[in-house]
């Protein structure tokens, strides 16, 4: 019976240090994919106002979005930023290299759903909500407290981007000279008792509202 039991338990161990092997290798081939080599001219004609090193910023953005997905395994992520969402739209024309990178990344294929396709604007909600967590995570941000913008959600401002998606840390703030909506980025991390609608924005619109904080699109089955 105790050789069972230790049998058992190393099976256990085995199986919990492959798993935890293959996420380690997911996470390391995202991070060493040549977005920009794939994507650099496709960007570039989409959006010709971004620089070389703007569009390397969406591309390490981009990387970004592709971990928290990653991370949040089946769950849906919403995509925070317009820079970023038109880079991965891109990338999902190379059909045969998206597909394969998906299979590599996570396992399976990222779908890119439109937040006007998805079931219902809690699902869109939750979404937001979920890439502000695991962003702030990812670049050890205390998502109710938050000092300073996640990559992700500070990049359409940053590179004044047209129609993108602004965030800003105070909701009674002015927009910051990107054009766009603003949401409120204090207030996503809330839970239900933070005061005001944790995915409103500076305009009093619903961030889940015709994909709102979503960037009109997310990730995720």
């Amino acid at each position: 019976m105790a050789k069972l039991i230790i049998v058992g338990l190393l099976a256990l161990l085995a199986v919990l240090l492959w798993r935890n092997w293959g996420k380690r290798r997911q996470a390391a081939y995202i991070d060493s994919f040549p977005y920009q080599r794939f994507l650099d001219q496709r960007l570039a004609a989409r959006r010709p106002e971004l620089s070389e090193a703007q569009r390397s910023e969406v591309f390490a953005g981009l990387q970004d979005y592709f971990q928290l997905c990653r991370t949040a395994g089946r769950r849906m992520v919403a995509m925070p930023s317009q820079a970023v969402d038109d880079a991965w739209h891109e990338f999902i024309l190379f059909t045969r290299h998206y597909d394969k990178f998906c299979r590599r990344a996570f396992g399976r294929f990222l779908h890119h759903t439109p937040a006007a396709a998805m079931n219902s604007p809690t699902q869109a909600s939750d979404g937001i909500r979920r890439a502000w967590r695991l962003a702030c995570a990812r670049e050890e941000i205390d998502p109710k407290n938050p000092q300073r913008l996640p990559r992700l959600f500070a990049l359409d401002a940053a590179l004044a981007i047209s129609g993108g998606f602004i965030y800003q840390l105070d909701c009674l703030a002015q927009a910051q000279g990107a054009t766009g909506s603003g949401f409120c980025a204090s207030h996503i991390g809330c839970s239900s008792g933070c005061s005001g609608d944790s995915g409103s924005s500076s305009n009093g619109d619903s961030g889940s509202d015709g994909g709102g904080g979503c960037g009109g699109s997310c990730g995720g089955d």
